[in-house]
């Protein structure tokens, strides 16, 4: 690995690097990351042995990527030059693929995305991806994470290497702010003016540190960048660095992501051997190292006292601001932090212009998002799109709508600390203010998608009882607050609340909101306040009916055959775990409610949306008993 000691020596390292690229050679490409769970690695090999059986290793390269978006269709596969994306994949499907490829026939229909009965065989064709513009996920699922001259020849630290080459630390300051980029973390605030306060304190110690703890449920953008992409975090932080005067950074990411772990790792010991990390890097006065700090997955490290706190050796636990870290923070010693979304930022605001980002967006919430897609949703995944896209066209445009032709009903922004949001606020912007005025926050990225077979009631039970056990009990709102919340909620979904059990959830959610100490007990009780806002019938129908229109909470219904809606095919029937259901084919089956279960698997495989869940007292009136 050559030692770059200037940035003359930057630029001839990129330049050799493209000559000896070949354009027209065949690149296979395929996820190595989220795909292992689907037998990506085994694929993988697959290509591998294919390419060498047939000695074509000289015309078809496999190139080991990231995340590439559409985790729906996973393990996926991409062709370059030609651009063809292929899904689903098995072992037995190489060979053919391979053939198509020295063939150049056209690709394989039954292996491309699909919609409405078209497929979609080139990736620039498919919808999950034409709405989208990558800043973020430039390079994720088109390098190999673990090489860094795929980095480099993506233009890779040449964005560390112009600041290096003439610009002082507030000519990047100004860039950032020009930029109008703010923090990707959840709280939004400007990235520029946080680097300013920093800048301005005067000390011999400063430090840098990418927040990698992403917790939220349903969330993994992140993870995705670190184990797509680590390099251009590191250069985002060198470029932070820098700007504030820090000298040393800490790339904190959970233990539970291990490959993040593990590429972030060797990143930094590349760029170390490189010299673009250490000391005097490129030959100017500047130096900066990295240190990997895993966390244990504590969900308050998230916030970036606690976050400090578990850097130093602590118990991570939140402290009251003043003073901030950007004046006193690791330490005891001025510090930025930023995730990992807003570093890799970075690097494409410097080499293309503050005002140039700001082009992209809305007034206040400037550039781009990453979202996790996730929940009921036909096309879930990793989608960067402009600041300002309305959720209507991420979950029914890029999304492809909701999954086995049910309903929309609502979608959940923002983690455990955001809300759910209905679909009267579909055409919702997707901004800060106009995500908060409507009753969630934009938080890290995370977006849960959910149909009419969610219990809006049981959701915000599942999110209290995450927020309540990963509470790190430091003050009595939180640590109280959200247990009473969650015992209120068990109530609702046990039939066994009271009448005016609404109004106090109510009052005790906005209390907690009120008096906790750090955002995690200030924003726990947003689902809780969210889903009294738009379903407040749900949990009237939970306290006076004792029924969950849903069918979500077991003792609150039960399952039954519509008539009109079924045609007797027995799809059910064979898949009754308990044998459950009965009738002949063609005819209306039925559900002997003695032996049902209510497990939700007939729901699950009926096609025709004939199994819906019932009251249980009407249904006894029905049948006489």
């Amino acid at each position: 690995m050559p030692k770059i000691q200037t940035a003359k020596d930057l630029i001839s390292l990129r330049q050799e690097l493209l000559s000896k690229y070949d354009t027209a050679k065949t690149r296979i490409r395929v996820c190595n990351t989220g795909c292992r769970a689907r037998r990506a690695v085994s694929v993988r090999d697959a290509f591998h042995k294919e390419i060498k059986s047939q000695n074509l290793s000289s015309k078809i390269e496999v190139v080991e990527t990231g995340c590439q978006g559409l985790c729906a269709y996973a393990p996926v596969v991409s062709i370059d030059p030609v651009g063809i994306f292929y899904g689903k994949l098995t072992e037995a499907d190489v060979p053919e693929i391979v053939a198509k490829v020295i063939s150049k026939e056209n690709a394989l229909g039954r292996l491309c995305y699909s919609e409405n009965q078209q497929s979609y065989p080139y990736l620039n064709e498919i919808p999950f991806f034409k709405s989208q513009k990558k800043i973020v996920l430039r390079n994720c699922g088109y390098i190999n994470p673990t090489s860094v001259d795929d980095f480099i020849r993506r233009d890779g630290y040449a964005a560390i290497s112009k600041i290096l080459s003439g610009k002082k630390p507030e000519d990047v300051i100004e860039e950032v702010t020009k930029s109008g980029i703010r923090g990707r973390g959840g709280a939004g605030f400007p990235t520029g003016l946080k680097w300013k306060f920093a800048r301005g304190y005067k000390n011999d110690t400063k430090y840098f540190i990418c927040n990698g703890d992403e917790g939220d449920p349903g969330a993994f953008m992140d993870r995705a960048v670190l184990e797509g992409d680590p390099h251009s975090v590191i250069e985002g932080m060198l470029i932070g660095a820098y700007a504030i005067g820090a000298t040393h950074g800490y790339i904190y990411v959970r233990a539970e992501y291990p490959i993040a772990v593990e590429y972030s790792t060797l990143a930094v010991q590349q760029a170390r051997e490189m010299g673009l990390l250490g000391n005097n890097i490129l030959g100017t006065d500047f130096s900066f190292d990295i240190t990997i700090k895993q966390g244990a997955g504590a969900f308050v490290c998230g916030e970036e006292t606690a976050l400090i706190a578990s850097i130093e050796g602590k118990r991570g636990m939140p402290r009251p601001r003043p003073p901030f870290p950007a004046e006193s923070g690791l330490w005891g010693k001025p510090t930025v932090i930023n995730n990992v979304e807003t570093l890799a930022n970075l690097p494409y605001i410097i080499l293309n212009g503050g005002e140039s980002y700001a082009q992209m967006g809305t007034k206040g919430s400037k550039g781009t998002k990453v979202f996790a897609l996730a929940g009921r949703v036909k096309n879930t995944g990793l989608v960067e799109v402009p600041m300002g896209i309305t959720l209507r066209q991420i979950i029914f445009d890029v999304g492809g709508g909701i999954e086995r032709k049910k309903e929309f009903k609502a979608v959940q922004m923002g983690g455990p600390s955001g809300g759910c949001l209905p679909s009267q606020h579909l055409d919702t912007p997707i901004d800060y203010e106009s995500i908060k005025e409507a009753g969630a926050i934009m938080g890290s990225g995370g977006m849960i998608v959910m149909d009419n077979t969610t219990c809006m009631v049981d959701i915000a039970r599942y999110f209290l009882d995450f927020c309540q056990k990963e509470s790190c009990g430091k003050c009595v709102p939180c640590r109280l607050g959200t247990k009473r919340m969650l015992e209120m909620v068990t109530r609702f979904t046990k039939g066994k609340a009271q009448e005016g059990d609404i109004e106090k959830l109510y009052n005790l959610a906005v209390s907690v909101r009120d008096t906790a100490l750090c955002g995690l007990g200030q924003t726990a009780p947003n689902p809780v306040l969210s889903t009294i806002q738009y379903f407040r019938h749900e949990y009237e129908s939970h306290c006076k009916d004792k029924f969950c229109p849903a069918g979500a909470c077991r003792d609150l219904f039960r399952y039954e055959i519509e008539a009109e809606k079924c045609t007797g095919c027995g799809i059910c029937l064979k898949n009754c775990p308990v044998e459950a259901i009965s009738g002949e084919k063609k005819k209306t089956h039925l559900i002997d409610d003695a032996k049902c279960e209510v497990c939700g698997i007939c729901v699950e495989k009926c096609r025709f949306n004939a199994i819906v869940p019932k009251p249980k007292k009407i249904v006894a009136e029905k049948n006489g008993n």
